[in-house]
């Protein structure tokens, strides 16, 4: 891992979130999650501890998880890897892709946990199925 925010938060239960992890678990050898953080971001020590345990949870293949860290630059802007290319301006920013298209996008301004938004909008691309 290249963030330590996304250390699984061993407290996070998985059988709680039973109705989050589904979607996951059933796509789990399809998806690619992208995350990108910093360590010293305070939204990103909140939200990224429980979504790796979902994660992990879920059975993702350690192969299909790729963190970014984001250094904050002194205009506000974000800076590291594939930034310009995913369009990422606000951290952590997390999107969900399968064979090779984005499908779900998590970014720091949602007001619901990262695992429940992903989970939303992987349900609604099952449904249009």
């Amino acid at each position: 891992m290249s963030l330590e925010t996304m250390r699984p938060n061993p407290a996070w239960d998985p059988n709680a979130h039973e109705r989050e992890l589904a979607p996951f678990e059933r796509h789990a050898d399809d998806l690619t999650v992208r995350v990108w953080g910093g360590d010293w971001c305070g939204d990103c020590r909140a939200v990224l501890p429980d979504l790796g345990a979902a994660i992990d949870a879920a059975g993702i293949p350690d192969e299909q998880i790729h963190e970014y860290p984001v250094e904050k630059l002194d205009d506000g802007s974000k800076e590291g890897e594939l930034v310009e290319a995913y369009g990422i301006e606000l951290i952590p920013t997390v999107i969900v892709e399968r064979e090779g298209e984005e499908v779900a996008r998590f970014v720091e301004s949602e007001p619901i946990p990262a695992i429940s938004y992903l989970a939303e909008q992987l349900r609604e691309l099952e449904a249009s199925a």
